[in-house]
């Protein structure tokens, strides 16, 4: 004798994670899960299939985001593995990359930590010339990294001004430079050395930084098994 398969309402999907019917109607609409079929009455009807999809795309959300997980399990539910694996290959490359900037970023703070601050001059900012010359490197090279969006000097018709700030800023480019950073990766840098309000708290934040990264990994981890398991059930 054929088992009966068990139908489940929306309602019954809802509980187990925590979510409102309609919040499971909408995921539908959206293509997350997969149609549900109705009833002669016109109500909803989920099988056991519609409970996997939803365990995998609610776990997929706290390390992919609603954007990635929704493309992941829309390509799956197409029967297109390969794109549904893109998208995980992409975020994992991007939270690679995030490891590497705060490893680049926490390096620059010991760097930050040992040097000497930037004394304002008496007179105020400085010129270009000034800087490079503290530095031993050319302007062109000073206006290269202004380019690159390392620098941001005030300016007026005539001249930059380079302040305290802009003069640390320059010399922290200087050491990562010769260090082999590419510039990319040292306005990266910079801008986080800014976000923070300056290197003593960019240095505090840094461990957060790398909490928020590890606790992303491991929920990227729990989304991929989910993933894995809803795969494993015959819907690939």
């Amino acid at each position: 004798m054929k088992p009966q398969t068990v139908v489940y309402r929306p309602v019954d999907l809802a509980r187990a994670h925590g979510l409102s019917a309609q919040a499971v109607r909408n995921y539908e609409q959206a293509g997350v899960i997969p149609p549900a079929a109705r009833t002669a009455s016109g109500y909803r009807v989920y099988t056991d299939d519609h409970v996997g999809a939803l365990a995998a795309y609610v776990a997929l959300l706290p390390g992919y985001g609603y954007r990635a997980a929704g493309e992941i399990m829309r390509s799956v539910l197409r029967g297109d593995l390969p794109a549904a694996l893109t998208v995980l290959d992409a975020a994992h490359v991007q939270l690679h990359r995030d490891r590497e900037t705060v490893d680049r970023v926490a390096s620059a703070a010991i760097v930050l930590a040992a040097s000497t601050p930037a004394t304002p001059d008496p007179d105020g900012p400085v010129p270009i010339g000034v800087v490079a010359h503290r530095l031993g490197v050319t302007p062109a090279t000073l206006r290269k990294w202004e380019r690159a969006g390392i620098l941001a000097p005030a300016r007026s018709r005539t001249a930059r001004a380079y302040s305290a700030d802009d003069v640390r800023d320059a010399e922290l480019a200087h050491l990562l430079r010769r260090g082999g950073y590419p510039l990319e990766h040292i306005a990266a840098v910079i801008e986080q050395v800014h976000a923070a309000g300056g290197p003593g708290p960019l240095a505090a934040s840094i461990d957060q930084w790398r909490e928020r990264i590890t606790a992303r990994s491991r929920a990227m981890l729990t989304g991929s098994a989910r993933l894995a398991d809803y795969l494993s059930s015959g819907v690939s």
